[in-house]
């Protein structure tokens, strides 16, 4: 049993491409339990990064997405835009609560655990543009990193602030 659940969880960290006609491992946050399991579903509408390759997952832990799927995923009920899978760092938290958005305080009645440096998260935006353009742009995962980002980043410099 226990070197089931290991093989699951070394599931969770691997990225996934997503392919049209192939079923996909996704995780989903089970708010009963608050647990993270992991599903397969067929992908019908594969979405791409900025690399235009299909889009890989950025985290599970914490369970990032606007979905909280570990994808930086983005449907028209996305108001922000969370598409940046971004690699979170002390000055950009700062940042981000000084500007209005508390990143690291948990929040539990919405399931947000709070981030730390280091945690990987989907970013809106115009924050990650906006924390660009202060000189406090956290580094970015391109394969995680949702192609409509491009609608407000440019790609040279989200290219830039590549993970290294």
């Amino acid at each position: 049993m226990k070197k089931h659940l290991l093989i699951l969880l070394n599931i969770t960290a691997l990225s996934f491409s997503q392919n049209k006609d192939q079923k996909n491992q996704n995780c989903v946050l089970d708010k009963a339990s608050n647990k993270t399991k992991i599903t397969t579903k067929i992908m019908d509408n594969v979405e791409k990064n900025v690399l235009d390759t299909n889009l890989e997952i950025a985290g599970t832990r914490p369970l990032t997405g606007f979905y909280r799927n570990g994808f930086c995923s983005s449907k028209n009920d996305d108001n922000g835009i969370h598409v940046v899978a971004a690699v979170m760092t002390d000055e950009f938290l700062n940042f981000s609560k000084e500007h209005g958005n508390d990143l690291i305080t948990p929040n539990l009645q919405y399931g947000f655990p709070g981030l730390k440096k280091g945690d990987v998260w989907c970013l809106c935006a115009k924050r990650w543009k906006e924390a660009f353009s202060a000189s406090v742009a956290p580094p970015v995962i391109l394969n995680a990193t949702n192609k409509k980002a491009l609608q407000y980043i440019a790609l040279k410099d989200l290219v830039a602030n590549e993970k290294k």
